[in-house]
Parts: structure tokens; C-alpha cells; sequence
């Protein structure tokens, strides 16, 4: 394929050299020998018998040879061809002074591309990424957006910027940021050069793109959360009874609005049961429907299993606590076994079920640029979402908002396949991603500006203004469609949306803290609680391999003691408006004393549903079903505060003449001084606050469901104690302690280590394996390459590169994709030299521009200047680079010359041990 070289800056004494032809044998060149026996001696511990040890990384076999993914050809082509024949430069030359108006650049910064094919020698079988023919392509073209050729309409006459096509990103890899950065600033240069009407028209609609997409986003997740409500609620009351006549409503609706009627029988009555032997046969049948939706839902589950042989260290990808650690690897703690041979590690195959847990800690690892084929497609969609129906249908102590962000984010990992500048552009899709999980908040909670500050402060680490805005407007977008939708036949867009008549009183104040450092404590326990019980019984062997069994034994336990108590036995979202509901409004809920007598029996009955909805909680955190833990958290926290609330109430009925509360307790009703469902409500937030740690984004959301601007002071009281609090017992939240657990790569941008060393001393030693030196032959072997990336790809770095050295001097660095990429456009492998640098400089020609590239020539992909630091820099400066810059590795020099390479992989194990040893 034609490629136009980059634009290099002439020597002073301008000519021009015709390169030399590129040998194709490895014998026919001259300085071969040399370098054959350097490379020999540097390399003798490798060899392809390592490609029988391959295993795949991918969860499909097999993966398309091309995909529209921007390459560094590419990138260097859309430069500025050449210079002017006669042009003088010296520090007082304008660098804009060129024909053009662009700034004139020696080489755009190279970063990694993908192989074409699977080789033998290579240890990766590639990726099946082929849409063609699937929903979202054939919706694009439905539409009349052209998927297959990106942006080559916009720019008949030039070099399209797709021409390299390539997979970028492997499983189990980064992102790389400031390749996608570079290659979308090159698709707007194009973009904007045209100054037709043609061309400002197709400049409006690429701008309109964002806002499009993230509209259709937010219609489709509101319409998936309208049908996982509805659908949910019709089938949840069938462990208790049918209506008669349409066995699809639920009791509310088929009586109306009221709790009783004679349209609505239990299964006992139906049958024909009395006295006794009616409670017992409700009793048999929910328990049964417990257990026959609970086993569903994780079978549905259990169809997404991905299991991946991986040579980097994941435990599992979703919410097990209970999986077995593994060490990080090394890419230097893999000694050969003899002087000829690298064996594969033997690591334990990687075994996930992206529809099981919640999903929001693998949703922030992949935002923050970890590549997991298959987390965001198609089938973890339609299962998680038919899934999650029967898993709240169960009554199992589980809630659906952390599996909406899940589902949202599916939902516009697919959507951006309609755009190709999203679709082609990691970096820009993960912006997308940012508003899609704030939208799964919006239509959870009801919150739209909660959902926003969630993206903001818990999922997202790229979170750019314009990101910002678009989420807001994502999440508009599918609350107003919700509203219209109307899924609980209401007007409402939440079932537990209260409003207080009655502001709050200056002692409760101190009630408030009271609650925020309980709930705190009580949030921060159950992590712990959580982590215990996956440690112990989740260990055992029957458990551990059967996860249906586990399953079926909680929903066992929940069918037995919940039947027992109406607040138990309430699904958990009705339960919370309950608790948070002022008497004046609901008086039906058994939660409305009548007379201060009646308070403690009230308490004790809350107080056995609080026992029972901890311990439930906190088995079935972590089996295997679509289960969040965000309202089921809540639900804990409004039970306490519920019972926190009623004991004040109960003092101050009984001492009405303390001065502190005297002149509101003359007053008619028990709730004219304390309104226990304030205290549910900041209970709960607090509780929430806990166990996820989130902070501004709970006193927005309580403040949304309640509209009380005279309640947004208690609700960020009890937050802020509440995170305090948990702080001091727990560090780790949930989804912290999973991101831990399971070796997530996530290197957190809202961390502050405090670092004792510098770069050096996690540098690793300088290997012949891990370079590639030009010293005596700027040729190097085809083969001799390979067995350096089989190393690579061996170690789990395949996102990784090897430096390219000259006589101890860094003088570029070629990405581990590019090289494979490279080696697999060989036709003879095994003879052939490769270029890996140009030993003299010429101008472009049109002669050079019409033919095709040798595929010897190795520059092209070589970066000719990596990010590289001094050996002593400090570790601080190396913290910034990875979290700011979002690279994958940085070189190391030791007074010019090159040390070392640090990966990501390695910084993020570091940071580990010293989040272990307490230093940070």
C-alpha cells in the first residue's frame, strides 16, 4: 500500500542519497554475520519452541485481519510532504511560514498498532472483530452513516487516514491515550480544511455527532430501565398470589392502589387451603419462586463465562472477593528454565461472567483505558438485562442501579458503532462511555445531576469539559424519557420519591452526627463482613466450583426468613420509600404509631428486619447474579435510621418538657418534633456513603428524591461524618477492596502516594532480550525479532515495546503491536533483515510516493523519540506521566544513555506494595 515518508529536517549540506534496496535474504547482506552472532549470543535463551506453549488472550478464537483503527502510517502521512527545495532554517525562522499554514513536524509520535494475522511463532491467536452484518452496522446503514470508510468521504483527493488498518488494542491491554489524541487532532485538520459548503456542512454534522449519540443513549437506556421495571414488577408478586382475571399486575395495581382486595388471592386460596394450612402453602411457594427465579437468573449468568489464558495476573473480572490473589507478574521474574528455552508461565486461566455483580468496578478499570473484549457487547447486554429481571423478581437482598450503569455502558459501547470517530478512537469512546454510566444513575435514581457527579466522582478518568456537558445532557435526555415512558404509572421517574411538610429542628442536629458516624461504621463493617464471608465459605471446594449451588442456597436462606417479616419480604426499593416516608403521607406501612405506647413494639419489629436484611446483604453480595449493592445498602442504613428515629421520637413523647424540645412537643402529633423517615433517609445515604465512599454525589441524590432544600444541610452532614467515619475503619470502599482483590490494573488518578524513592529503583536491569541493539548492523533478523515479541507477549506485556539502541544510545522504541504487525506482513520470515534505522536522510519525492513501502522497512513504526526520564527522577514526576499522560511505559536514561523501561504494569505493582506496607 502506498506510503508517503515523513518530513524530515535536511543536514546543512543539502543532497539527496537514493537508499540502497532492501535485502529480502538474510544471507545476501554483508554485515548479516555480525550481526547473526550478536544477536545469537544476546538471544540463546529463546526460541520458537515457545509457540507451542501459546495460549489465546482473547475470548474468541480468532480475530478479523483488518479493523478501521488509525496506525502510525497513517498519522505521518496526513504531515506535510516535504520542504521547500531552498529553504534556510535558523532560530529565527517562523515555523508557521510554510505553503500550507500547518506547522511542519519531523515525525508524528508513534504508539502501538495490532497485528494483521496469527503467526506460529506468536503467542496470541487474534480476535474475531468482524461486524459486519451485526445490529449496530446494519442500524448505521439503516441510517445512511457510512461505518466502513470512516472519514475518507471528506477528503477524496488525499491519503485516506484508515489506509493501515489494523487491530489496535489486544485483550487485557491500555489504551493509549495520546495515540488517540494525536490521530482524532489529524481527522479535524482534515476535517476543517475544506472551506466549501460541502465541507462546513460535514464539519456541523461531526460536531452533532456527540450530541446524537449520547441522545440515542439515553433514549435506549431509559426504555431498557422502563422494561426491567415493568417486568420485574409483574412477575415479583407472583411468590405471593395471582390477580384474578390478569395474573400480570401486581397487588397495588390490580386492588387499585390498596393492600387488600378481593380481586387479589395467595396462593393458599387458590388452592383451597384454611386455617393454618394456607399460611404453610404461601409459605412452600414462596420459597420455591425464590429459589426457581434466583436459579434462573444465574443460569442466564452462567452463559456468559469467558474464560482466558492470560499471562497477566487477573484473578476474575467480576465481584468475587473470594478469588484467589495472584501476584502481579514481572516481566524480569520469568527466568529461562535452561539456556535455550522460555517457558510460558503457568498461570491459571482467567475465568469471568461479565453479566454476574454489579459491574461499576470493572466499568471504571475499562474507563480508565484497560481493554477487555466482550465486558461491553452484545450478548452481556441482553443477558444481564433479562437477568437482572429475575434476580429482583427473587426478593434476593439486591438492587438494579449498579447493574443499570453496567447496562448503560453496554449500551453506548455499542451505540458508538455509528460513528466512526468514535467507533475508530478509544479515547474519544471512553468519553462516551463516561456520560452512558452517568446515564444508568440518572434513570436508577432519578437523578439526573446525580448521575452526572457519579460519572465525575466514581467512574470516570478522563473527565474533560466538554465530557461534562454532553453527560449532563445524556442524562436529561433519559430521565425525560423515562418520565414519558412512566414505568410505575405515577407521573414519577422513582418509586421512592418523598416530600417533608416539616423542616428539621436545631437538636436533631446532633442526631444527625450521631447517625452519620453509625451509619459510617455500619457501612465500613459490612465491607468487611463481606470480605470475611467470601474468604470463608465461598473458599470451599463444592462452592467454589459450582456458583449455582451457592446461589440456590441464599435464595434458600432469603425464601425462609423473609417470609416472616413484611419489611423482609418487601421487594427493596418499596421497602426504602417506606422507611422514608413521612406519616402525614403513608399510613398503611405499619411504621405510624397511632399513640407513643405502640413506639417500642415498632422498634423491635424494625429491629429484627434490620438483623435479617444485614446478614442477607451480605451473603448475596457476590454470587453469581446481576446484583447492586447500592440500595440494598441503603435499605440497611433507612432500617437503622428508621429505628434511630422512632427512639427519639419515643424520648421526646416521654420527656415532653426538656427545654430543648419542649415548645415543639405541645404541639398535636407525634411527628410535630422528629419525622422518623428524615432520619431513614439520612441513614441511608450515610450507610451508602460507607460502603461506596461516595460523597457529593449521595447529598445530590437524596436532595433530588426529596426536592427539600431545608434537608440538604442533615443529608451532607451525615455524608461527611459518615465518610470519615468509614475512612477511620475501612480505607478500601467496595469497590476498592474489589479493584484490589482482583488485581485490577487501575491506576487510581485520585490517589496521592507519597513516594521515598526514584525511578531507579523499580528500573529493571538492562536485558538482551528486552532491546533491540543497532550497534554493528542497523539490519536486524526477522527472527531474531520474533523470539524478542514472543518474550514479550510471554510476560503479559503486549502492550509493551522494545527500545531500539545504538552503542548504548536510546534512538527509538517500536511498540510490541507494531512489531508483530510488521513481522506478520513478512512473506519470508525466517530469511529475511529487517531495517530498524535510517542510515542516511533524503528528501521525498513523487518517485517515492508511488511505490509501495518494502515491508523490511521496520522505521515507519519505530518511535523516534519515546518518553524517557532520567534514572533519578522522582517518583512523583513518574506518578504524573502515567496518570496525566496515560502512557504505557517510559524509558529510563542514566546520563544519556539508555537504562531501562519501566511498564505501567510494573508502576501499578509498586504502588501496590506500598498501599500494602502502609506508606502511602
Amino acid at each position: 500500500m502506498a506510503n508517503r515518508r515523513s518530513t524530515r529536517f535536511p543536514p546543512p549540506t543539502y543532497f539527496a542519497v537514493t537508499p540502497p534496496p532492501m535485502p529480502r535474504s538474510a544471507r545476501s547482506h554483508p554485515g548479516f554475520l555480525m550481526a547473526e552472532e550478536d544477536d545469537a549470543d544476546d538471544d540463546t535463551t529463546f526460541s520458537p519452541v515457545v509457540a507451542g506453549l501459546a495460549t489465546p488472550t482473547s475470548p474468541t478464537a480468532t480475530r478479523r485481519i483488518h479493523s478501521a483503527r488509525t496506525s502510525d502510517l497513517d498519522l505521518r502521512s496526513r504531515l506535510p510532504s516535504r520542504l521547500p527545495s531552498r529553504l534556510h532554517l535558523d532560530e529565527h525562522s517562523n515555523l508557521l511560514a510554510f505553503s500550507d499554514g500547518m506547522r511542519n513536524y519531523t515525525s508524528a509520535p508513534n504508539t502501538a498498532g495490532h497485528r494483521r494475522s496469527s503467526r506460529a511463532s506468536s503467542i496470541i491467536v487474534p480476535k474475531h472483530h468482524n461486524r459486519s452484518g451485526s445490529l449496530g452496522v446494519r442500524l448505521a446503514s439503516a441510517l445512511g452513516f457510512d461505518t466502513g470508510r470512516g472519514e475518507a468521504g471528506l477528503a477524496e483527493s488525499k491519503v485516506s487516514l484508515f489506509t493501515d488498518e489494523r487491530v489496535w488494542y489486544d485483550q487485557f491491554t491500555s489504551t493509549d491515550w495520546v495515540h488517540d489524541s494525536i490521530a482524532d487532532a489529524f481527522r479535524l485538520r482534515d476535517l476543517r480544511s475544506r472551506k466549501d459548503f460541502r465541507g462546513r456542512l460535514y464539519a456541523w454534522f461531526d460536531g452533532a455527532q456527540g450530541w446524537v449519540l449520547v441522545a440515542i443513549i439515553g433514549i435506549i437506556t431509559a426504555s431498557l430501565a422502563y422494561f426491567v421495571t415493568v417486568t420485574e414488577t409483574s412477575i415479583f408478586e407472583l411468590k405471593e398470589g395471582l390477580c384474578a382475571g390478569q395474573w400480570t399486575l401486581d397487588r397495588r395495581t390490580c386492588c387499585s392502589g390498596r393492600e387488600e382486595c378481593s380481586a387479589w388471592r395467595s396462593w393458599g386460596q387458590r388452592l383451597g387451603a384454611v386455617g393454618p394450612g394456607e399460611v404453610w402453602v404461601d409459605f412452600t411457594i414462596y420459597v420455591a419462586f425464590v429459589i426457581f427465579f434466583a436459579i434462573a437468573s444465574c443460569l442466564l449468568t452462567l452463559l456468559t463465562r469467558t474464560e482466558i489464558p492470560s499471562n497477566y495476573s487477573l484473578t476474575t473480572l467480576d465481584e468475587n472477593l473470594a478469588a484467589d490473589p495472584k501476584p502481579m507478574s514481572n516481566s524480569e521474574d520469568k527466568p529461562a528454565i535452561d539456556d535455550h528455552v522460555v517457558q510460558a508461565p503457568s498461570i491459571p486461566a482467567t475465568v469471568y461472567y461479565p453479566a454476574a455483580g454489579s459491574g461499576v468496578a470493572e466499568v471504571k478499570v475499562i474507563l480508565s483505558g484497560f481493554v477487555v473484549h466482550g465486558y461491553l457487547g452484545v450478548k452481556t447486554l441482553v443477558v444481564k438485562t433479562l437477568a437482572v429481571i429475575l434476580s429482583l423478581a427473587s426478593g434476593m437482598s439486591l438492587g438494579k442501579e449498579g447493574p443499570y450503569v453496567h447496562i448503560a455502558t453496554c449500551v453506548g459501547n455499542i451505540a458508538c458503532r455509528l460513528f466512526s470517530k468514535y467507533n475508530h478512537n478509544d479515547g474519544k469512546r471512553r468519553e462516551v462511555l463516561s456520560a452512558a454510566a452517568a446515564s444508568g444513575v440518572g434513570v436508577a435514581f432519578g437523578a439526573p445531576i446525580g448521575g452526572v457527579l457519579f460519572s465525575l466522582e466514581e467512574v470516570s478518568y478522563y473527565f474533560p469539559p466538554k465530557t461534562l456537558f454532553r453527560t449532563f445532557f445524556c442524562c436529561i435526555v433519559a430521565s425525560l424519557s423515562l418520565k414519558f415512558l412512566n414505568p410505575y404509572g405515577t407521573g414519577k421517574i422513582v418509586i421512592f420519591e418523598v416530600r417533608y411538610a416539616t423542616d428539621w429542628r436545631f437538636f436533631e442536629i446532633f442526631v444527625f452526627i450521631l447517625l452519620g458516624v453509625l451509619s459510617g461504621a455500619l457501612g465500613a463493617l459490612f465491607i468487611k463482613a463481606c470480605a470475611i464471608w467470601a474468604r470463608t465459605f465461598r473458599k470451599i471446594p463444592v462452592i467454589k466450583k459450582w456458583p449455582v449451588l451457592e446461589v440456590a442456597l441464599v435464595a434458600l436462606v432469603t425464601g425462609l426468613v423473609s417470609f416472616w417479616n413484611r419489611y423482609t419480604k418487601l421487594a427493596v426499593t418499596e421497602l426504602l420509600f417506606d422507611l422514608a416516608s413521612p406519616c402525614k403521607v403513608d399510613t398503611s406501612s405499619g411504621l405510624c404509631p397511632t399513640h407513643g405506647n405502640e413506639i417500642l413494639d415498632i422498634i423491635r419489629y424494625l429491629g429484627a428486619a434490620f438483623v435479617i436484611k444485614s446478614l442477607l446483604t451480605t451473603i448475596t453480595f457476590g454470587i453469581k447474579v446481576p446484583a447492586g449493592i447500592y440500595v440494598p445498602s441503603m435499605v440497611v442504613g433507612g432500617l437503622l435510621g428508621r429505628i434511630v428515629g422512632h427512639a427519639v421520637q419515643y424520648l421526646v413523647y416521654t420527656y415532653p418538657n426538656v427545654s430543648i424540645w419542649s415548645q415543639c412537643a405541645a404541639e398535636e402529633g407525634l411527628e410535630s418534633c422528629v419525622t422518623p423517615g428524615v432520619y431513614a433517609l439520612v441513614a441511608a445515604g450515610a450507610t451508602m456513603c460507607g460502603v461506596t465512599r461516595l460523597s457529593v454525589t449521595l447529598a445530590v441524590i437524596l436532595f433530588e428524591l426529596t426536592g427539600s432544600l431545608d434537608h440538604v444541610l442533615p443529608f451532607s452532614l451525615a455524608v461527611l461524618v459518615a465518610k470519615w467515619t468509614a475512612d477511620a475503619v475501612e480505607p478500601f470502599s467496595i469497590y476498592d477492596l474489589l479493584t484490589e482483590m482482583n488485581s485490577y490494573p487501575l491506576l487510581d488518578n485520585k490517589l496521592r502516594p507519597v513516594f521515598t524513592t526514584d525511578l531507579g529503583d523499580i528500573t529493571p536491569a538492562v536485558r538482551s532480550h528486552r532491546v533491540i541493539d543497532i550497534s554493528n548492523s542497523p539490519l536486524v533478523p526477522a527472527p531474531v525479532l520474533r523470539r524478542k515479541l514472543v518474550h514479550l507477549h510471554s510476560v503479559g506485556e503486549l502492550d509493551g515495546g522494545l527500545p531500539v539502541v545504538r552503542n548504548n544510545i536510546l534512538v527509538g522504541l517500536i511498540p510490541a503491536p507494531d512489531l508483530e504487525f510488521a513481522l506478520d506482513k513478512l512473506d519470508d520470515e525466517e530469511s529475511s533483515l529487517c531495517l530498524m534505522a535510517q542510515t542516511a536522510t533524503w528528501h521525498d519525492t513523487e518517485e517515492n510516493d508511488d511505490h509501495d513501502q518494502d515491508p523490511t522497512d521496520f522505521t515507519p513504526f519505530i518511535d523516534p523519540a519515546p518518553v524517557s526520564l532520567d534514572i533519578h527522577s522522582p517518583m512523583d514526576l513518574v506518578f504524573q506521566c502515567f496518570v496525566k499522560l496515560g502512557l504505557r511505559y517510559i524509558c529510563v536514561l542514566r546520563d544519556g544513555q539508555y537504562a531501562g523501561l519501566v511498564h505501567k504494569k510494573t508502576f501499578v505493582k509498586y504502588i501496590k506494595e506500598l498501599e500494602h506496607t502502609g506508606e502511602t
